[in-house]
């Protein structure tokens, strides 16, 4: 359809009991604290509600030592205008579940 969106990959450390309830609660936050994001949001016009991903624990450090990234002069990346890494991380994750069913 043309619209973008937010797309968000989360390790928690104690997840929240409900995804969606959490989703829904960051997308207002988001447009609560951010005109640009609320107006873009509203009714859906340009932007479509964020998606969540929830990981687990430990996913961004294997990931970082998987691309050679691991260490203090190393960071994950947390913004993007592209799909770069998140294409990246997705890839990782498929693999390593894939990995781990084969085990």
């Amino acid at each position: 359809n043309g619209k973008g969106g937010h797309e968000w990959i989360i390790e928690f450390k104690k997840p929240p009991l409900d995804a969606a309830v959490f989703a829904r609660l960051l997308d207002e936050t988001l447009q609560s604290i951010n005109s640009d994001y609320e107006a873009k949001r509203t009714a859906g016009m340009a932007l479509e509600q964020l998606s969540l991903r929830i990981v687990p624990v430990g996913t961004f450090k294997d990931w970082m030592k998987s691309r050679g990234k691991f260490g203090g002069q190393n960071k994950v990346p947390r913004l993007s205008n592209n799909r770069k890494y998140i294409d990246m991380l997705n890839y990782f994750l498929e693999n390593k579940m894939e990995s781990n069913v084969g085990s």
